[in-house]
């Protein structure tokens, strides 16, 4: 079994993420061979000290590629942690029969969790769901070529590039466009006055008074409808309450067998007692 490569007693940052950086460039990069031993000790063996030393000769690595990300406003720290997950899974999956070097394997799974960990934290609603929606929200900027929304033409060629339809470009723009608002007014010294969702939407479901009289709404209602069903014959009542007021509503197939007519005279009985039904509820209101 191949010696250990790296040892944490002399590589071990010092609590920053300067020194976090600079600790992960001085740890030796794998040679091809190394790569090879350490991944077969790994995947066939289960062996944690060879999976541990592939992990620690990749951070520089995840530090290169979560810095592409510092555009969005989010914490490198969090970015090279999330990248580091992304990395820890790569090596969980990677199989050295493929032939290929873990960097070349990796690179989706890190780039995986730290796209993830943005569209999750860059706004309080999620930027994009779908497929086209993630691909424009991570190459959308890179496409503009100069300041200020897109003309009809820019919006054309970037949908034509990224295989997207130009509403998708569109959408996307409006979205990244957008801000977000805290509910409540900022607490600041000043007298200034800002805009806060608080100050106009106000909640009236705990006003005692609109709660008696949706309650009281809703009584009035239902005893209308239940006198209005008055006005029905026997089978045309019993057909509008099986078909729409009984938790088990009953289908227009069942209630013919048992009329023993067709479906369809079992609808216009429907039809007509609806009508009926409408025209009794307009009169007493």
């Amino acid at each position: 079994m191949t010696k250990s490569l790296i040892s944490l007693d002399q590589y071990s940052p010092l609590g920053n993420l300067d020194a976090y950086t600079h600790w992960a460039n001085q740890i030796p990069m794998l040679t091809a061979e190394e790569e090879d031993d350490l991944a077969k000790r790994w995947h066939y063996e289960q062996d944690l000290d060879a999976a541990r030393q592939l992990t620690l000769s990749h951070l520089r690595f995840v530090i290169k590629i979560a810095r592409n990300y510092m555009g969005y406003g989010l914490s490198e720290g969090d970015l090279i942690q999330e990248g580091n997950i992304g990395l820890m899974k790569a090596i969980k999956r990677f199989d050295p029969a493929h032939g290929v070097r873990l960097v070349t394997f990796a690179v989706h799974w890190v780039k995986a969790e730290i796209h993830e960990f943005v569209l999750k934290n860059w706004r309080i609603v999620k930027m994009a769901t779908t497929k086209a929606q993630r691909k424009l929200f991570f190459n959308l900027r890179s496409q503009k070529k100069r300041l200020g929304w897109f003309t009809d033409q820019e919006v054309k060629d970037v949908a034509e590039t990224l295989g997207v339809t130009p509403k998708d470009v569109m959408q996307m723009e409006a979205r990244l466009h957008h801000v977000d608002v805290t509910f409540d007014a900022p607490t600041d010294d000043d007298d200034t006055v800002a805009f806060a969702p608080s100050q106009y939407l106000e909640d009236h479901s705990g006003n005692p008074l609109l709660q008696l009289e949706n309650q009281d709404r809703a009584m009035l209602g239902q005893q209308g409808l239940y006198h209005a069903l008055d006005v029905l014959d026997d089978r045309a009542r019993d057909i509008l309450q099986r078909r729409w007021l009984n938790e088990d509503k009953a289908t227009l197939h069942e209630l013919a067998a048992e009329y023993k007519v067709s479906a369809e005279r079992i609808r216009q009985l429907e039809q007509q007692a609806m009508k009926k039904l409408k025209a009794a509820l307009t009169e007493a209101a």
